[in-house]
């Protein structure tokens, strides 16, 4: 199966890449929303309502759940399932283990939660990615060039080879996985790295995070990666914190018009 078909007619008839980072922290609900059964719950159903037209991916980083518990996770399974086949979902976990371990990882998130993607960590080696790959009608999407600073300590280490650190590992994840099921991070702080990957690995799609409030620039992105981009660019605080008042639906609605309207030019 080929995870791209039903992406790229997403992305065609909304003329958007646009993926909404879902990570909410319960300190900036809006005060309106506290005395809900879930508060978090419904100010997601809330954001996907608003941003749905213009969105084609959601991202839950489950760290901001995960840390409020058994509720939390509660919540997590149903953000998903709310959304459900309306959007690309992306549990971003980053896991990264091997053996048994890495199963159960992939039967947490592909099985029980049903996510249709899930964000890893390479660095165990491609046996780590195994049986995230097992499941041939989910996306595994593997780090490859990250947006923070400390990239640099690791990531961008140079090799006798000439490549980085970050292009040995996604050339080696590339000759194991196709494009059909495996995506890369890449970070929207590095776009001169960003065009060179695109041109070096073009028939893979590129998770973006850093748009917005990590100082990632859309145009910059969408120039980098070109007509028709493999891409899904993400922004979170921008778009799910553009309001705070009763009204916060409606500016995240429109800041994701605003970044959809400058998407569009490119489909």
């Amino acid at each position: 199966m080929d995870n791209r078909i039903p992406l790229i007619q997403s992305m065609l008839q909304k003329k958007s890449c646009l993926c909404i980072g879902l990570d909410v922290e319960v300190d900036l609900l809006p005060t309106a929303l506290k005395q809900s059964e879930d508060p978090v719950f419904e100010f997601n159903r809330q954001i996907i309502e608003a941003t749905l037209p213009m969105a084609v991916a959601y991202k839950l980083n489950t760290a901001f759940y995960e840390c409020l518990g058994a509720k939390g996770w509660e919540t997590l399974e149903k953000t998903i399932r709310y959304i459900g086949n309306r959007a690309l979902t992306i549990a971003d976990a980053k896991r990264g283990d091997i053996g048994n371990t890495a199963k159960a990882y992939a039967n947490t998130f592909f099985q029980f939660l049903n996510a249709d993607a899930l964000t890893v960590s390479p660095y165990m080696g491609i046996d780590s990615l195994q049986p995230f790959l097992d499941y041939p009608n989910k996306w595994t999407i593997a780090l490859g060039l990250t947006s923070n600073p400390g990239a640099a300590n690791i990531q961008m280490q140079k090799l006798s080879s000439g490549d980085f650190l970050f292009e040995a590992a996604m050339k080696t994840m590339a000759a194991c996985a196709g494009p059909e099921q495996l995506m890369f991070v890449v970070g929207a702080t590095r776009p001169a790295e960003l065009k060179s990957l695109q041109q070096r690995f073009p028939e893979y799609f590129f998770l973006i995070p850093g748009v917005g409030a990590q100082g990632g620039t859309l145009s910059e992105v969408l120039k980098a990666m070109g007509p028709n981009p493999k891409a899904l660019i993400n922004a979170s605080r921008s778009i799910i914190y553009a309001g705070s008042g009763q009204d916060f639906a409606k500016m995240a609605q429109i800041s994701a018009q605003k970044m959809q309207n400058e998407m569009a030019d490119y489909f």
